[in-house]
Formats: C-alpha cells, sequence, structure tokens
C-alpha cells in the first residue's frame, strides 16, 4: 500500500509487524486480536503521544486531560484484546 500518511503508515506498519499467531494444521493462523491491539496502540500514540501531558498546553488543562483519556481508553481495548488486564487506566 502506497501513499499513506506517516501516520497512517505507522498504524498499518504496526498491524503488519504484530505477527502473533500459531501453525494450525500446518498454515500460519495470525492472532488478528494482536493485530488490531497492535494497531490501536499505534493509534494512541500517533494521536495522544504517551508524553503529551508534559508538552500539552498548559493553559488548558482539561482540554490535555480529555485527551489522555482517550488515550487511556484506546490502551485499555487493545490490553482487552491482547487478554491482558491494563494497569493505570481511567475509565
Amino acid at each position: 500500500m502506497t501513499g499513506l500518511s506517516p501516520a497512517a503508515q505507522v498504524v498499518i506498519d504496526a498491524w503488519w509487524n504484530a505477527s502473533d499467531g500459531e501453525y494450525i494444521n500446518g498454515v500460519w493462523t495470525p492472532n488478528r486480536s494482536a493485530q488490531l491491539a497492535a494497531a490501536l496502540e499505534a493509534v494512541a500514540d500517533q494521536v495522544v503521544p504517551e508524553n503529551a501531558e508534559a508538552v500539552g498546553d498548559k493553559h488548558d488543562d482539561a482540554r490535555a486531560d480529555q485527551w489522555m483519556r482517550i488515550r487511556y481508553k484506546l490502551l485499555a481495548i487493545a490490553a482487552e484484546l491482547r487478554g491482558t488486564n491494563p494497569t493505570n487506566q481511567e475509565d
């Protein structure tokens, strides 16, 4: 796939490179949940970087908090898809 923005390319690369899976009857079967989780994590990083609080607008703490809640929700969905318990996540 060509012509993607850098942010979209990061997401597709994360999905593609999440090659968790197993051989079933001699055929490699990817773990689609892990791939989707990797893509969601990449989306979270592209939309709201992990250090967003540090570089956010200091005059608009409410907006920064809202963006961080969105990030936490995306990462919580990714953790659920991976079958892991998210830590330090807000509702």
